[in-house]
């Protein structure tokens, strides 16, 4: 673990102030979740994720859809790049996503990209290529995306139609 050298007092009601530097480095905003887990003597508080526990299920769908459309698919959460499948899954997996991606999920966006572009979907890394991005939505929280990427040819409206099924898809595994 690694030490910040600050201190913080616990309040009359149990609260502690998580500093602003922490939360900006960490993507915490205000309202959003964390777990709290207890490690021997330690209290480790994560991101909460709804998205980590369909990693596997996402790695699934995301395999079978590249077979068919036969590009690279990407799944994030609102932090990070929770599964891929294609050529680019060494370089994108586990990675922290972009400015750009994170408003858009923000925004809960689905657009395509027609033209071949410079665009940035996790962060420090550009792409030149096309692109269908469209946002995960569950109870009105948006908390991912899943973006189809082309470096080649152009997306299609079918392919287009695709990230947005497999959205639906994934949004759905959160319904009890």
């Amino acid at each position: 673990m690694k030490t910040t050298g600050i201190i913080r007092r616990i309040d009359e009601l149990g609260r502690i102030v998580i500093p602003k530097e922490i939360r900006k480095n960490m993507r915490i905003k205000n309202g959003e979740s964390l777990e709290i887990f207890v490690d021997e003597d330690s209290i480790v508080l994560k991101k909460y994720s709804p998205m980590e526990s369909l990693e596997t299920v996402a790695e699934k769908y995301v395999e079978t859809f590249n077979q068919v459309l036969k590009h690279n698919i990407i799944v994030t959460d609102r932090d990070k790049v929770i599964a891929v499948a294609g050529s680019l899954k060494k370089k994108y997996f586990g990675k922290n996503i972009s400015n750009f991606t994170e408003r858009s999920i923000d925004r809960r966006d689905s657009f395509v990209e027609r033209q071949k572009k410079i665009f940035e979907i996790i962060d420090n890394e550009e792409e030149f290529g096309y692109y269908s991005f469209s946002s995960i939505v569950n109870n009105g929280d948006a908390i991912g995306a899943v973006i189809i990427l082309s470096t080649d040819v152009p997306i299609t409206e079918s392919e287009e139609k695709m990230a947005v099924i497999l959205a639906k898809i994934l949004s759905k595994h959160f319904i009890d």
